[in-house]
């Protein structure tokens, strides 16, 4: 297991090398960069904004830029912002908080009552709540996280006349105002992964309920519960794991404008302004960020199918 695990970091870092050259190369073929907008309005000539690009490294090809990034991120430095000239590090670090609380608990969300809605579904198939449930899904997979957000927001406005706080407060300085804050963008994200756990809970479970070891587990006379949760579910498991790498990219994803509608400030805001702005270290170094989270979850869930299932367990192991 520990050569699998090694062997499955070595292609995880091949994954950010090629992410992070895709997204450098991906920023220089926008028209405009950040000496332009810098520079917008202020009447300054040419040879002022060569100068600039020479001082930000702008001027260089493209693969010297890279190959300087990477000679940077080797020794810990990920450079500095081009408009505030502070340590991407540093501006990355004060936001990354509130993009894993935010993230967590839309994460917990879709989880949690994404299985119980499979349970539930899935002991009641064929009956109206069966159906009902997984129309709600299909609604929940269809409908984009930022519109979710918008008809939350928009709904409690109107008929409540209640909007969330728009000023961050954090769980440790005003409990209530950052769980007010935090509700509905995490319920709006958390929408897609309740939807997915659902369905590939409801599923699985039907399959297994299905299958031959739990009609022998029935013959032997088990109850109806213990035959759901202490077999059929834990046979279950596997599938919902594979779908948490699956939630966590989309949550990641919509934490961009999900964070910049609910004014959150977080790694998600900072990378739809540095965007914007053609800031290009942050974004590079919040990509790493959210690609290396995504590789190294993956990683991990892999680690648990073995630790779950003997069989996938042996099999890596003879594998080896």
């Amino acid at each position: 297991m520990i050569r699998y695990f090694f062997r499955r970091l070595g292609y995880g870092l091949i994954v950010l090398v090629l992410v992070t050259v895709f997204v450098f190369v991906a920023m220089t073929f926008i028209p405009s960069d950040a000496v332009d907008l810098m520079l917008a309005d202020t009447g300054a000539t040419q040879e002022q904004a060569d100068r600039m690009r020479a001082e930000l490294g702008l001027d260089e090809p493209v693969h010297e830029q890279l190959a300087g990034f990477f000679g940077g991120v080797l020794q810990g430095d990920f450079g500095r912002s081009f408009y505030t000239n502070e340590p991407v590090m540093d501006l990355f670090l004060a936001r990354i908080p509130v993009t894993l609380q935010l993230g967590g608990l839309a994460l917990a969300i879709g989880t949690i009552i994404g299985v119980g809605l499979g349970i539930l579904a899935a002991t009641r198939r064929g009956t109206k709540t069966d159906n009902a449930i997984r129309g709600v899904a299909v609604a929940g997979l269809s409908v984009p996280n930022y519109v979710v957000g918008l008809l939350l927001l928009s709904a409690l406005g109107v008929w409540f006349a209640w909007s969330p706080p728009f000023v961050y407060a954090g769980p440790t300085e005003d409990f209530a105002s950052w769980l007010q804050q935090m509700a509905l963008p995490a319920i709006a994200l958390g929408t897609s992964a309740v939807a997915g756990t659902t369905r590939m809970a409801r599923s699985s479970l039907l399959e297994n309920l299905g299958s031959q070891f739990i009609r022998t587990v029935r013959a032997k006379g088990a109850s109806e519960r213990l035959v759901l949760f202490k077999h059929a579910l834990r046979n279950s498991v596997i599938a919902v794991l594979t779908l948490l790498g699956v939630n966590l990219g989309t949550i990641l994803g919509g934490t961009v404008i999900l964070e910049q509608m609910f004014s959150l400030p977080g790694t998600g805001q900072l990378i739809y302004e540095s965007v914007l702005d053609r800031d290009y270290p942050v974004v590079i170094a919040c990509t790493i960020f959210y690609a290396g989270l995504f590789v190294f979850t993956m990683i991990i869930i892999d680690l648990l199918y073995a630790l779950i299932d003997p069989r996938i367990r042996a099999a890596r192991e003879s594998g080896q």
